[in-house]
C-alpha cells in the first residue's frame, strides 16, 4: 500500500481545506492521507472543532477516519493551542526538539508532502 502523509504548517483555513481534501482523497483511493499538524496550523484545531466553523464538517471526517495523527507539541505551546489540542484528543508530538520528524514517518515508509 503506498502511503502518504501530510505535514501542513500554514495557519489559513482557505488553505488547511486543501489538506483535509487532499487526505481524505488520498485515503480513500488507499493512498493513506495522514496528517501532520505543524506551525501555524496548530491554531486551527481549535477553530474547527466548533461547530459553526466551515471546515467542522470536512475536520470532523478526518479525525473519523483516524486521519490526523501528530500535533507539533512545540508549535501547539508557541501558539497557545496546546489545550484546544489535548481538548480534542490529538496526539501532540515532540520527535525532534518539540517537533514531528519527517524522518520518522519516512522510516515507517512515508513519502512526506508539505502544505
Amino acid at each position: 500500500m503506498e502511503k502518504n502523509i501530510i505535514f501542513a504548517f500554514r495557519g489559513e483555513p482557505l488553505c488547511f481545506v486543501h489538506v483535509l481534501l487532499n487526505a481524505l482523497d488520498l485515503h480513500e483511493h488507499g493512498r493513506g492521507g495522514e496528517i501532520v499538524i505543524e506551525g501555524e496550523a496548530v491554531k486551527l484545531v481549535g477553530e474547527m472543532s466548533r461547530p459553526d466553523h466551515f471546515l467542522h464538517a470536512l475536520y470532523r471526517r478526518a479525525r473519523e477516519k483516524e486521519l490526523i495523527v501528530a500535533v507539533c507539541k512545540a508549535c501547539s505551546a508557541k501558539m497557545e493551542a496546546t489545550e484546544a489540542v489535548k481538548a480534542e484528543g490529538l496526539p501532540l508530538v515532540e520527535h525532534i526538539s518539540g517537533h514531528p520528524s519527517m524522518a520518522h514517518y519516512m522510516a515507517e515508509g512515508y513519502r512526506v508532502i508539505t502544505f
